[in-house]
């Protein structure tokens, strides 16, 4: 009768789930440098691992050629906008391509260990998550841009449940949001 293995309840969470951190959501194409034992071991895009003959926007052939700084990332996945000029709208108007890391936990610019190759996706608020808090940072980040350029939108990380919305600020009838404002 005592052939069952015991599993306990999962503990319930106390942390408010309304705690989160936001950043910018750049426009390019999602790219990630895969390091194990202090080597780089891959490469990929959003769908399918690539190297520098099979590429995404050039993103293996950077990799490649930063590799001795890159390797300081450490071991893991390292997940990132590829972003710059010739991929997608380039909102920021960058004159070369550029790898911006997601983790804003780890990397930033005051970290000393962030790869100088490397970027960090603008962070824009940590806090308690309003009804209110996303289109405000919507409305503040469209009002930094240049007219005629328009910021993608902005990724919530919710930090009781470890996940991620994206907040886009195209409309799905292709009408910017920062027209309606």
């Amino acid at each position: 009768m005592n052939k069952a293995e015991f599993k306990a309840w999962d503990k319930i969470s106390r942390e408010n789930p309304f705690n989160v951190t936001i950043t910018e959501k750049i426009d390019g194409t999602n790219a990630c440098v895969i390091i194990e034992g202090g080597e780089i071991v891959g490469v990929q895009s959003r769908k399918r691992l690539i190297t520098p003959d099979d590429d995404n926007y050039g993103f293996a052939r950077w990799v490649e050629e930063n590799k001795i700084e890159l390797v300081s990332l450490g071991d893991g996945y390292h997940y990132g906008e590829w972003a710059g000029l010739g991929i997608q709208k380039n909102p920021h108007n960058l004159p070369e391509k550029q790898f911006f890391l997601f983790n804003t936990f780890r990397w930033n610019p005051l970290n000393p260990n962030t790869p100088k190759c490397c970027k960090v996706v603008p962070f824009l608020f940590a806090g308690m998550l309003t009804h209110e808090t996303v289109p405000l940072l919507i409305k503040n980040l469209i009002e930094t841009y240049p007219p005629n350029q328009n910021p993608e939108g902005v990724v919530v990380y919710y930090h009781a449940f470890r996940k991620y919305t994206k907040h886009t600020i195209k409309f799905p009838d292709g009408k910017w949001l920062s027209k309606q404002i």
